[in-house]
């Protein structure tokens, strides 16, 4: 039987709950065991597809096509395994599906009620990951303890227990343990006001993970046992770690893993970390660094690109190297290109995006990268303004543009695909999920992945206009990869540069730690070397890594 471990949060949002069931699920599985992890959030959006990047972040999209919570992308990385859309359950989503079978007569006339008709639609959820091959189904409740929207799931969650019985669950409490500068001393007091809330909706929590700026006493953490009641084994402590990886290391010493497999009935053998320590070692001890600009809408909310980051981390990991990130709004970008500060980097990423508002920004900084032979990757609408700032300056096509941003241009090279065009809700254009591109032989890109025949993850409305494309192929713009029946363009490159690839997909939704996404890992190799040929001592360093 599936056991459960249900991660909640308290005191404040952002603690790190996503990254403390990401973590426990890669210990977990190093001990032999088939792990899930799942997400239940307590927004009333069906998904968060629709929402403001500044708010909600990144929007982490699976293999099936669910527009999910970037917390998605954490577990993945962390457990190595591809996750689905019922990886990721909604309030909205869940009310949405209990009013649907209301309206079916389902619910036979009936009144319904938070209890028993949305719990239970909340306990479905969870139990349709529980499959026969599922060992341990970990399900990170979002929102914070005393929040009157995560009312429902304490519900759920405190009722699964009777449904699976006492052996066969853990839950687990992520609190803060602040620092108070001017006695200087950490407080528990937010932990017991949050394990007293936990308590009041029905939970006792097995375990109690501490986050704090630095290490707890062993004394304060007795204190949270007593007044808590949990197990002073139980009682963790997760301070704030250099690198994100170092997390399931710091969890393992303080022994979490292993007691919370001993709660469960769990013999599994130790965890093999060997490989993983071995990454947390090319992260930490790396010491030559490359510059990457990002070119983004969203910069001021870092977590709006947490995926091209953490690819780009893979990538330097890989490599040896430190990659230092220059966030740069897009809307700047054109007020630069006079100064020395796009010059000076050794790559550019233009990344994904939804709307006008630095186009222009992203276009010019395609054609700086394109003039001055920086590395330049460009992701989903950067594969887009990479080819519009071409048809410009290059094959010279006036007012050349995306449909999506200039209905009137003259030059569509970015636009719908006709079949799109009569599709009255815009959701239903969007191409999401995964899909497969043909690449073209001895090509930039078919080098990069080792094959003819790749798959990545996609989440557009606009695609290249393949009228356009014998114009752009009678140079050296290259249309590298498309779909398998050859109607949408998948990769673009440029002969005779360094480094001038972009694709329609994301990429960076599939790497993983230990194996960076190829095109993130080939364009920090070409930024590397841009780096060495302006301080030859970055080449002796990297040797020194290596060695």
């Amino acid at each position: 039987m599936t056991k459960h471990i249900f991660v909640t949060g308290g005191v404040a949002s952002s603690l790190g709950k996503g990254l403390t069931a990401a973590s426990l699920g890669r210990l977990l599985k190093q001990r032999g065991l088939k792990v899930v992890i799942q997400k239940l959030d307590p927004y009333i959006n069906v998904d968060p597809g629709t929402m403001n990047p500044f708010e909600h972040g990144e929007v982490f999209v699976t293999d099936d096509g669910g527009e999910t919570d970037l917390d998605l992308g954490h577990y993945e990385r962390f457990i190595d395994e591809n996750l689905t859309t019922e990886s990721n359950a909604t309030t909205g989503s869940i009310y949405s599906a209990v009013i649907a079978a209301e309206r079916h007569g389902e619910y036979l006339g009936k009144t319904v009620q938070v209890i028993p008709h949305i719990t239970d639609e909340i306990k479905r959820r969870i139990k349709v990951l529980a499959t026969e091959d599922t060992d341990v189904l970990i399900t990170e409740v979002g929102g914070t303890v005393g929040d009157i929207e995560i009312l429902p799931f304490l519900e759920a969650i405190r009722q699964f227990r009777l449904d699976v019985g006492e052996n066969n669950i853990c839950y687990v409490h992520v609190t803060l343990v602040p620092y108070i500068g001017p006695s200087g001393e950490h407080k528990t007091k937010p932990t017991q006001h949050s394990v007293t809330e936990l308590r009041s909706a029905g939970i006792q929590p097995h375990a109690i993970v501490c986050r704090s700026n630095e290490p707890i006493s062993d004394d304060l953490e007795r204190k949270i046992s007593r007044l808590s009641n949990v197990p002073f084994e139980g009682v963790v402590n997760a301070p704030d770690a250099s690198s994100l990886y170092e997390i399931p290391l710091l969890l393992n010493e303080e022994g979490l893993d292993s007691y919370i497999c001993d709660s469960l009935g769990l013999d599994n053998p130790e965890p093999d970390l060997d490989d993983w320590r071995a990454l947390v070692s090319r992260v930490v001890s790396a010491t030559a660094r490359v510059r990457i600009g990002l070119i983004g809408k969203y910069v001021s909310l870092v977590d709006a690109y947490l995926s091209v980051v953490e690819a780009l981390n893979h990538a330097g990991a890989h490599h040896g190297v430190q990659v230092e990130i220059d966030w740069i709004q897009a809307e700047e970008v054109e007020g630069m290109l006079s100064e020395g500060r796009l010059k000076d980097l050794d790559g550019i990423v233009i990344p994904g995006g939804f709307g006008e508002r630095g186009i222009e920004g992203k276009i010019a900084a395609a054609g700086f990268t394109r003039e001055n032979d920086i590395p330049c990757l460009g992701l989903c609408l950067g594969l887009q303004c990479m080819t519009i700032d071409f048809a410009r300056n290059v094959l010279e096509l006036e007012r050349a543009h995306s449909s999506e941003f200039d209905p009137s241009s003259p030059h569509p090279v970015i636009d719908l695909m006709e079949s799109q065009r009569d599709v009255s809700d815009m959701g239903g254009t969007m191409r999401l999920g995964t899909y497969v591109a043909q690449l073209k032989p001895e090509s930039q890109v078919s080098a990069i992945y080792g094959e003819d025949v790749v798959s990545e993850r996609h989440r557009h409305r606009y695609e290249f206009n393949s009228r356009y494309r014998a114009k752009f192929e009678d140079t050296n713009f290259v249309c590298s990869g498309e779909s398998p029946d050859g109607r949408l363009v998948e990769f673009i490159e440029l002969k005779d540069h360094p480094f001038w690839v972009a694709t329609q997909a994301h990429p960076e939704f599939k790497s993983r730690p230990d194996r960076p996404a190829p095109l993130f890992r080939a364009f920090v190799e070409a930024a590397l070397h841009r780096a060495e040929g302006r301080n030859p001592q970055l080449l002796q360093m990297e040797e020194e890594f290596s060695n």
